[in-house]
Parts: structure tokens; sequence; C-alpha cells
């Protein structure tokens, strides 16, 4: 099963007061691992970066200035989603901001339902807790070192360590597929194996002998495993 991470970092909060994308991270997942099939845009948002974001993020006016315009990398950013679905942390945020920006090149929206929200998962398995992505890092001990501002590809590659463990962690490479199963399990009946020694019986004269007169008494001289003897 194919999946993408995505993550978003932006100018601001909500692109219907003119707040743009500044990069998009995307990360492949296949059985809810990343396969190192990665892609990454900055973005020239056409509008001024407000200094409050730039601490967020650390991108400036200037580092973004010669970057591409979405609907530059477009198609490259649908051709690589493809019809996955798209794991992502708050995945209201970057939804309404990636469909903002689709919009803005006639291309039709991504539905909300395609998103699969790891607070959302974290909220029903760990209720309770806080649900921000260096909480949940830190819960499950997932290395922060590298995340000193937010980015978008970091987060997508912390975002898929954190789903990793939400769904099962790591003991998940543990389970078997229906022909790995087919494959371990034994092929036809194999020789008994022998002790090179019989075990010393525990059972003393005294339990034995009140354990046969027991059965005489209440089953009668042959019991059902006697039978067919």
């Amino acid at each position: 099963m194919r999946e993408i991470v995505f993550d978003t970092e932006t100018t601001g909060f909500e692109p219907s007061d003119g707040h743009r994308i500044v990069e998009i991270g995307l990360v492949e997942l296949v059985d809810h691992f990343p396969t190192g099939n990665e892609l990454r845009f900055y973005l020239n948002p056409e509008r001024d970066v407000p200094i409050e974001s730039q601490r967020v993020h650390g991108l400036s006016n200037e580092f973004l200035a010669d970057k591409p315009h979405f609907a530059a990398v477009a198609d490259e950013f649908l051709e690589f989603i493809g019809d996955a679905p798209l794991v992502i942390h708050n995945a209201s945020f970057d939804i309404k901001f990636i469909n903002a920006e689709l919009a803005r090149v006639n291309r039709p929206p991504i539905p909300l339902h395609r998103a699969i929200d790891t607070i959302e998962i974290a909220k029903r398995k760990l209720p309770g807790v806080r649900y921000s992505l260096d909480e949940l890092c830190k819960r499950f001990s997932i290395d922060l070192s590298a995340r000193t501002k937010h980015g978008a590809l970091l987060d997508c590659q912390l975002t898929a360590q954190v789903y990793l463990e939400l769904i099962g962690g790591r003991q998940k490479g543990f389970s078997l597929a229906p022909t790995e199963i087919a494959a371990a399990a034994p092929q036809g009946p194999g020789p008994a194996r022998q002790r090179p020694e019989k075990l010393v019986s525990l059972l003393t004269e005294d339990e034995k002998a009140r354990h046969d007169a027991f059965v005489a008494k209440e089953l009668g001289d042959k019991p059902v495993w006697a039978r067919s003897i």
C-alpha cells in the first residue's frame, strides 16, 4: 500500500487572508515504511513573508525570491502524490492551503477525507497527552536534534516515524504477510524429537496407589482411555 506523508510551511495561518505556501515536503511510504523516495519544493509566495513566520521556518524573502511559483510545480506535485492517501499532522491546515494553491491553477481540490491525520490517531490512542509533533516525537524517543526550525521535508520525515509508532510501532515489522506465513509453516509432519534421557517421575508410590484406587472406585476397571487397550 502506497501512502504519502505531506507537510507545508506557509507565510501565515489563513489562505483566505492571502497567505501562501513557501515549502512543500513529501515522503513516500509503502506498507507504512519510508522508501527513500522524497520530494521538496521551495516556493516563491508572491508576497512578503512576515517576520513572525520567518522565525518559525527560517525562510526569508531573499531566499524565496528566485524560487518557482506553485503553478510551475503543480504537475510534478500531483504526479508524485497520485491517488495515494496523504498522511498529515494536523491535516485540515495543510489541506486548506494546498487547495487554495490548486484553485489558483484551476485544479480540483484534494478532499479532506483523503487525509490520514496523525493528530486524530494520537487522540484515539493516547487520550489526554499533548499532540504537537515535538511532543509525540519525545514520547516515542524520536530524534529531534535536527529540528532547530520547522521544515516541511524534515517534518514529513518525523511524521512518518510518529505514524509508524501510532499504528503499531517498530514491532509492525514482525507481522507476517500471508505468503510469509505460508513459507514459515512446517511442510508436513517431521520426526518427533526424543529426549536423550527420560524425565524422572515426581509421582510417589503412595500417590500412584491412591490415584489407581480413585479411578477404580469412580470409573470402574475400564475407564475411557483404557477401552482400546
